[in-house]
Parts: structure tokens; C-alpha cells; sequence
């Protein structure tokens, strides 16, 4: 078993887990969360794989199905250990951001695509799926409001693309790119970085409209 392959299952188990979550909080049925966690899940590799007409790779390799249910059942069951759901969310989401950044770029790379496309593919990987579960779930997508979200993944899989190319080994060019995914949303959140807001203080839609 690869170390990428390792990665794309932690990265498909962390979002399972956000997507329950983000289910129950929304006090969906088992069904609900059961769907909710799988299209968070497989929503950003599946697009990127139509988009490389590659293999849709939960489709090949059952693992990942099993995974998904496995860490969706999991989740409900452990609800109430999970008090903070809030914070429980931000981990897994961000997590899950992280390593599924590292796949998108490497899938990028093995297919010989440049750099712009390599970053895109990683960051369609790791974003389109929570944007997939915000839309279902009646909320608009956290990547397309002014939280630093794709922006990590941007930078952490610009890291991996340029650090593939140095002698340091496959571990460790791995744990700098998600570490630094990990970092900037951390200090995105911690002090409330944010990309700029071109829209004026107190205006509503209707007059800017």
C-alpha cells in the first residue's frame, strides 16, 4: 500500500466524519447523513478524476465505500462523545482539506499536467466535495465565502508540487505540504485572516443590487 493511497483513505475517512457531522447538525435522517457523508466524501475526487478522465477511483476499489459507511456509522455512534461539534467539525474538515490537497496534486503530477494544473486539480480535490455538502445542506459553501479555505490548499499543494522535485524523501515532503494546509487554516481561523471584502460595511444584497 502507497503512501498516497494511505493518504486518499484518511483523507475520504475525515470527510465522512464532516460530512456526518454536518449532517446531524442539521438533524437529518440516517439516510441523510449516510448521503451527506458520502458525497463529502467522494464529491472533489470524483470531479477531479472526470475532469483527467481517469478511473473514478471509489468506483473501482470497494475500500473506499467500506470506509465511508464504516467512518459514517462511527460518527453517529460516537455523537455525544463528540461535544463540540463545532471544533469536531473544523478537525475533520481540515484534515480531510489536507490530505486530499497531496492526492489531487500528485494525480496532477503522475499525469505529467503543469503546475496551475497540478494546483487546481489538488484543490478541486480537496474543496468541491465540502462545497457539494454545504449545497445540500441549504448553507453556502465555506470556500466560496472570504474564510481562507481554498487558499490554504493552494499554497500547501504548491509546496508539494515544488518539493516533489527536491531530493528530501516522500514522508517528509508530504507532512510539510499537509502541516502547512493544516497551519494556514489554523491561523486563518485563530486570527480571523480573511481574503478582502470588496463589499461596503452594513450594505445588504438588495443595495448592492
Amino acid at each position: 500500500m502507497t503512501i498516497i493511497l494511505i493518504i486518499d483513505i484518511l483523507g475520504t475517512m475525515a470527510f465522512a466524519v464532516s460530512g456526518a457531522l454536518i449532517a446531524m447538525k442539521k438533524r437529518l435522517d440516517p439516510f441523510g447523513i449516510a448521503i451527506i457523508a458520502f458525497v463529502t466524501a467522494i464529491g472533489g475526487g470524483t470531479l477531479r478524476d472526470l475532469l483527467i478522465d481517469a478511473d473514478i477511483t471509489w468506483m473501482r476499489d470497494m475500500t473506499f465505500v467500506y470506509v465511508i459507511f464504516g467512518s459514517t456509522i462511527l460518527a453517529i455512534i460516537f455523537r455525544k462523545k463528540l461535544q463540540y461539534v463545532r471544533r469536531s467539525l473544523f478537525l475533520f474538515d481540515t484534515i480531510g482539506i489536507a490530505l486530499y490537497t497531496i492526492v489531487g496534486v500528485e494525480k496532477g503530477i503522475a499525469a505529467d499536467f503543469p503546475f496551475i494544473i497540478c494546483i487546481s486539480l489538488g484543490t478541486i480535490s480537496a474543496c468541491f466535495g465540502g462545497v457539494i455538502r454545504d449545497i445540500l445542506c441549504n448553507e453556502i459553501p465555506i470556500v466560496f465565502r472570504k474564510n481562507i479555505y481554498a487558499t490554504a490548499c493552494i499554497f500547501g499543494g504548491g509546496a508539494y508540487f515544488l518539493l516533489e522535485r527536491t531530493p528530501l524523501s516522500e514522508d517528509i515532503v508530504v507532512f510539510f505540504a499537509g502541516g502547512l494546509v493544516i497551519l494556514i487554516r489554523i491561523l486563518a481561523v485563530t486570527f480571523n485572516w480573511s481574503l478582502p471584502n470588496f463589499y461596503p460595511e452594513g450594505d445588504d444584497q438588495q443595495k448592492l443590487s
